[in-house]
């Protein structure tokens, strides 16, 4: 399959070789609607998760890890489902001067039910993507039907937030290792006051999907199981996006 070259068309967008323009994230009436706060025993974090002590969102420079061209991405990866990706592509151009390593992002496809393999760590430069399992918030599921309903990046919403996060501090927790989260569009902008981080959780082990045909629910935070979470810190460093959306 022939590849297709993107450049840059605005802030918000990339444009096709042909002319078409694809959209950097989708524009709604109100990015961030609140329903109320939803916890649960479940999904609880603990509270070195959730640390009101967090550091206010900064977009300092950060050294440079890796790059690709701009005018050498990707149309297709196997796995990846295309609109998604060029969504996240677009999201990556539009940051990409906020960003450390442009070689390897994140993608979470909230589309699909959280018993898939729905991240996708995806190296831009081979062309691949590996997918891993990853838990959503308790208020963007509130029947627990192991599908993502809604978005929400107010405060005490317990929701998943949409669009691109930049990854910052790894930290030590009750968990072990997490690393935290900078929030980079509108909608998901309060992403480190929130305490929305990467972390692993009981709620987000292969036995609890064998048990109860989905994982548990996050307040927002980005569970992995302990066995996928080291793979997915190393391959994302602080510097690196994550793009989270649901088409």
């Amino acid at each position: 399959m022939g590849l297709r070259h993107w450049t840059m068309a605005s802030a918000g967008g990339l444009l096709l070789a042909g002319g078409a323009t694809v959209a950097a994230f989708p524009v709604e009436g109100s990015a961030s609607t609140a329903e109320g706060s939803h916890s649960t025993a479940e999904s609880a974090p603990d509270l070195d998760e959730r640390a009101a002590s967090f550091r206010p969102e900064t977009h300092a420079a950060v050294p440079s890890i890796g790059a690709v061209p701009t005018t050498d991405m990707p149309s297709s990866i196997a796995g990846v489902p295309d609109a998604l990706l060029h969504r996240a592509l677009a999201a990556l151009e539009t940051h990409r001067g906020d960003l450390a390593n442009t070689t390897t992002i994140g993608i979470a496809d909230y589309a699909a039910h959280s018993s898939m393999p729905r991240f996708f760590i995806v190296d831009l430069e081979q062309r691949t993507a590996k997918a891993v399992r990853v838990t959503h918030g308790s208020g963007s599921d509130r029947d627990h039907d192991g599908y993502l309903d809604r978005f929400s990046d107010e405060d005490g919403s317990n929701a998943t937030s949409r669009g691109a996060y930049r990854t910052a501090e790894v930290y030590d927790g009750k968990y072990g290792q997490a690393e935290r989260l900078d929030g980079l569009d509108p909608s998901n902008r309060t992403a480190r006051s929130r305490a929305i981080v990467m972390h692993h959780a009981w709620y987000a082990e292969p036995d609890v999907v064998a048990k109860q045909k989905r994982l548990g629910r996050s307040q927002g935070c980005f569970a992995f199981s302990s066995a996928d979470l080291p793979a997915v810190m190393e391959a994302l460093p602080p510097g690196s996006m994550i793009y989270a959306d649901k088409i």
